[in-house]
């Protein structure tokens, strides 16, 4: 097993909300995971805190995965995937927290994909009138977006201050402006000063275009 490999190697775990495939390493965590929170201690909740149902022998009491509250199971009886705490099966939430859950599903079965597979960029750096022809794409471990090309970056999500997507013009019939790039602001570990890369895609094809106008939206979903 090469370094990085072993540095994002994941392990099964079980808490009380479920069984969980986390990394091995807290430091190859992913930018975009939540921790899991506390329950509500159950001498704390007589009563559901949706319905304000008071909770017997029948009525019984069940905690929301993602908030950690308290509520009977009409009020928390979705099983819904919670990928950014790393559940390998769908888990109890209560109605508000399934609503968020279900809208980040699209985020991690569609745009994370896309990131990672990454798109083809011309890349200036700074004030320099160079660009650099570089692949794009976010690390397996979601902690960086890697640029490879004559030259290499790794640019840790976490220290991304600003993206600014480019477009261009309006599609036939009053349509929404096309994603043809970003600029991208950064710190550098150990400095306070901003790095600023611009980012223009490649029209060397027609499907360049579309990869890479796919890889700048789900980018901006990244940012918001």
């Amino acid at each position: 097993m090469s370094g990085c490999e072993a540095r994002d190697a994941k392990k099964l775990v079980r808490s009380p909300s479920g069984l969980r495939m986390v990394p091995e390493h807290r430091s190859a965590r992913s930018p975009f995971g939540l921790d899991e929170p506390p329950w509500v201690p159950d001498k704390e909740c007589p009563r559901c805190m949706q319905c304000d149902t008071k909770f017997d022998f029948i009525t019984r009491k069940h905690h929301c995965r993602r908030c950690g509250k308290c509520f009977c199971d009409k009020c928390c009886s979705k099983k819904v995937p919670l990928p950014r705490m790393c559940f390998v099966d769908p888990v109890r939430q209560c109605a508000e927290c399934a609503l968020i859950s279900q809208k980040e599903t699209e985020f991690y079965d569609k745009q994370l994909k896309v990131l990672m597979n990454g798109a083809t960029f011309f890349v200036t750096l700074g004030t320099s009138d160079k660009s650099e022809l570089m692949v794009c794409r976010l690390s397996n471990n979601q902690r960086y977006l890697v640029l490879d090309g004559d030259s290499h970056y790794e640019i840790e999500i976490t220290q991304i201050s600003t993206v600014q997507i480019l477009t261009e013009g309006f599609t036939p019939g009053g349509g929404n402006t096309r994603a043809i790039g970003m600029i991208l602001q950064y710190k550098v570990p150990g400095s306070e000063e901003l790095t600023q890369m611009k980012f223009t895609a490649s029209e060397d094809f027609s499907c360049n275009k579309k990869l890479s106008a796919s890889w700048l939206a789900a980018m901006h979903k990244v940012s918001k």
